[in-house]
């Protein structure tokens, strides 16, 4: 259930966007609008706009746009609801108590305790980290060189050496042992009853993208086993859709993000300075992992242990980057094992070098796909060749694929004497035979394929459609040629609608169009019909621009009519043949459609 129009309305109406954003970005006025460095992509020069007149904001550099809730669900990760309650709250709006049902309500109900009872864990666990009992832990985090403060940041705790410990402490607090098993913090058996997971131990709390405590990880202190002990997967901890320090990671300068294995990496490397760390949380990898990664960044380092396990690590990543939409490239830590270890020898100056000369994703696989072959011999350099042409079939781009064909034989021309030609032919012989059915088969990605280019069509729409919000004014001329549905993409048609009944009401605003589209990616699309742009230099281009986009949305519509007719309506057939002649009277008077933006 969600709240009514009018509520969502007066919470945004009640939220200048210009004061809203002013508090993440540093805005400077140019003309009507406000302009700053873009908080959702790495940029040098402002191209984020925000428009207290349509009360919208929009990057014309990422396409990132919406109106207020849009800003706060995209900067703060929040779904539409807490995005409401958080604006709510700051405009001291009070939100009526929606009625759940009562399987909706117990479970909400249960998340939030779960969530109270992680949070009480560890601030638990920080407090006995700096106990007495919690002094040997305290040295080992010390002494592996973190400083206090980093100590602080990252929220970093001790369960003690008695295993009913926090249990104990958490019963003291009224939690009943049915809702601290679901926490994951205990395990039970018939001759032990319920314990405590965690106990001797330095405690790594791992938090969501909200900063809200959801399950811990553990390094045993002494010989224990296991080394180091994760919580279960919970109502509230996910480990395939979790990146630890992504909480603090996601509000980076920086254009990537580092993904590398352990706690300790990241904090070691945070505390560095390169705060755009992540690690996943004992597990490789996942589809969910790198859909995570694609609302935050477009380029990923992977940065594991240089060992085996390592390596073998970065190749399972790679393609599963890949299928996100997320390019990747791979950082080479030699002759250290790790990024602890590299920056406490070498420094962050060095570390940063390195990184820069992280080596292309796909380079990297051919270089070590290299490893896997005798090149001594000339069967073992035929293999090799064979392996690398099936990796660039690969890749669907033709240019790309084109791109690194160029760069496997600048690699390898002059000691195996390959031609991009005779590569060229592998490929398409690979191709016309068919690959192995487990190369050929890809896993499904959840993240939506890239668009193809905009039709001329899409254009003339979107840029109407700017027009209608920027110039309400310009509604009396347009409707005399264009109705709504003759706007014939899905979504440009479900706004237009929207915007001729507001126009039918006496009022245009786009700001409350969009509370409509709660979804986050949505409201970006719909945004960016709202900020079409084209240069016009005078009247005269004006009216000739106006006149193309009418005649190119009239030509569409009546194209998508002609395609759904039935070849048995006949009064169909007389309305297309009535609105052809139309169509063609309008476009011998195209010299008559002036419009004005003043």
């Amino acid at each position: 259930m969600r709240y009514s129009d009018d509520i969502i309305e007066e919470v945004r109406m009640k939220n200048d966007i210009v004061d809203v954003v002013s508090q993440y970005v540093k805005l400077t006025r140019k003309g009507s609008s406000y302009f700053g460095l873009c908080p959702f992509h790495n940029e040098k020069t402002p191209s984020f706009s925000v428009t207290p007149a349509k009360q919208m904001y929009y990057c014309f550099g990422c396409g990132a746009g919406g109106n207020v809730f849009n800003f706060i669900m995209e900067y703060e990760n929040f779904t539409f609801g807490e995005a409401l309650k958080h604006l709510a709250d700051r405009a001291g709006v009070e939100l009526p108590k929606i009625e759940y049902s009562r399987e909706a309500r117990q479970k909400a109900e249960r998340k939030a305790m779960l969530l109270e009872i992680n949070k009480k864990a560890a601030q638990y666990f920080y407090y006995q980290l700096r106990r007495e009992n919690g002094k040997t832990a305290y040295q080992y985090l010390a002494g592996r060189g973190l400083s206090d403060e980093t100590m602080k940041k990252f929220g970093l705790g001790y369960s003690d050496k008695y295993s009913d410990d926090l249990y104990r402490y958490l019963k003291e607090q009224k939690y009943s042992d049915e809702v601290l098993r679901e926490s994951g913090l205990f395990n039970v058996d018939e001759r032990h009853g319920m314990y405590d997971k965690f106990w001797n131990r330095v405690i790594f709390p791992i938090m969501d993208v909200n900063s809200r405590v959801i399950g811990f990880g553990g390094r045993v202190m002494g010989e224990g086993k296991p080394k180091y002990l994760n919580s279960p997967e919970t109502k509230i901890f996910d480990k395939s859709r979790n990146l630890y320090g992504l909480n603090v990671a996601r509000t980076t300068r920086k254009n990537y993000l580092i993904v590398c294995e352990g706690y300790m990496d990241v904090i070691s490397m945070h505390q560095a300075g390169f705060t755009n760390a992540v690690a996943s949380l004992g597990t490789a990898l996942t589809s969910g992992h790198a859909s995570l990664l694609k609302r935050y960044t477009q380029e990923v380092l992977l940065l594991y242990d240089s060992d085996e396990a390592g390596i073998r690590a970065a190749l399972r990543g790679i393609p599963i980057l890949r299928d996100a939409g997320v390019t990747s490239r791979v950082v080479d830590l030699k002759p250290y094992k790790d990024p602890d270890e590299f920056i406490k020898n070498l420094g962050a100056e060095a570390f940063e070098e390195r990184l820069n000369q992280a080596m292309d994703s796909f380079m990297f696989r051919v270089s070590i796909g290299e490893r896997e072959y005798p090149m001594e011999e000339p069967q073992g350099q035929n293999r090799f060749f064979d392996h690398c042409a099936e990796l660039l079939l690969e890749l669907e781009d033709e240019l790309e694929r084109n791109l690194y064909i160029d760069a496997i034989v600048k690699k390898y021309k002059d000691r195996y004497h390959v031609e991009a030609g005779d590569l060229r032919k592998r490929v398409n012989s690979l191709a016309i035979k068919g690959t192995k059915a487990e190369k050929r088969i890809t896993v499904k990605s959840t993240v939506p394929e890239k668009k193809k280019a905009e039709s001329a069509g899409q254009k003339a729409q979107k840029l109407m459609l700017t027009w209608l919000v920027t110039y309400p004014g310009i509604f009396e001329t347009v409707e005399k040629y264009i109705k709504s549905e003759d706007f014939v993409e899905p979504l440009y048609r479900e706004v237009a609608d929207m915007l001729f009944a507001q126009r039918a009401e006496g009022e245009v605003n786009p700001a409350k169009l969009l509370n409509a589209f709660t979804d986050s990616e949505q409201q970006r699309e719909v945004a960016s019909l709202f900020n079409a742009t084209i240069h016009l230099e005078n009247k005269e281009e004006q009216n000739r621009a106006f006149a193309d986009a009418v005649l190119r949305i009239k030509e569409e519509s009546l194209a998508k009519k002609n395609r759904e007719w039935d070849p048995s309506d006949m009064q169909g057939l007389q309305e297309l043949i009535k609105a052809k002649k139309e169509l063609e009277e309008l476009g011998r008077k195209r010299q008559e459609l002036h419009i004005s933006f003043e």
